[in-house]
């Protein structure tokens, strides 16, 4: 375990697109799973919400369902979160991450920041299509995470920016552009697990998104078309 987790954090400090919380977080974990059972008690409760979440929202739970799971004393969960609220939003932050250092990976060496944006969604719907359960919990979240300033989002708005600065998008985009963009990714990920598509209607799905979204951020509509087919063609090629 210690190994995964060391390779997780390599992983996060090749990528600057993930934020410095990202990083916190993940040296926080790792530090905590190399002390003592205790970073083991936080990682299993972690893993109990990620499994019931799934079905109800945390108002839902009661502290005592997630000890049980996880197998710890109702103590040992306030010994790591102040209350469910602060429980919910790391679970979110643990799925959040994945997500993250795959939008990461997938834009490692694109410079276009048109092209970026649309590897974040592209990103966006295989995670939802792949892992289900996962979005799902990301999307119950209490912690929506949409606002510009947030650590998470620093990666789509210097994107943003950059687009800005070379005349790729509207100017509307500078105060709308992240909470617009996070929105349609997150109306998409609850459509594809909401409906479960086909693989070829799922690319349709994407693609016509991405063509709309794009545009509307203000991208030159044969650059739009051009990120849309791609993203379509290959979201349809995968097994």
């Amino acid at each position: 375990m210690h190994r995964i987790a060391s390779d997780y954090l390599v992983n996060l400090i090749e990528f600057d697109y993930l934020v410095k919380y990202a990083l916190c977080m993940a040296i926080q974990a790792l530090q905590e799973t190399k002390s003592s059972r205790s970073g083991r008690t936080r990682m299993v409760l972690i893993a109990a919400g990620l499994d019931l979440l799934v079905d109800r929202p945390i108002d839902a739970i009661p502290i005592d369902d997630f000890v049980a799971s996880a197998g710890v004393a109702k103590g040992s969960f306030f010994n790591h979160f102040k209350d469910k609220h602060d429980f919910a939003a790391a679970v979110a932050t643990e799925v959040r991450l994945g997500v993250e250092a795959e939008v990461a990976r997938a834009n490692a060496g694109v410079s276009d920041p048109v092209a970026r944006i649309a590897g974040g969604m592209a990103v966006a719907a295989r995670f939802a299509i792949e892992q289900p359960r996962r979005t799902m919990v990301l999307l119950r979240s209490q912690m929506p995470a949409t606002s510009q300033s947030h650590p998470f989002n620093r990666g789509l708005m210097d994107d943003i920016e950059a687009g800005l600065e070379q005349g790729l998008l509207r100017s509307e985009a500078r105060l709308s552009g992240v909470p617009y963009w996070l929105g349609l990714c997150q109306v998409l990920m609850m459509h594809l697990i909401d409906t479960r598509p086909s693989r070829q209607l799922a690319a349709d799905l994407l693609g016509d998104m991405l063509l709309m979204g794009l545009t509307g951020l203000g991208a030159h509509p044969a650059q739009a078309e051009e990120l849309s087919r791609a993203a379509r063609n290959m979201q349809a090629g995968e097994a």
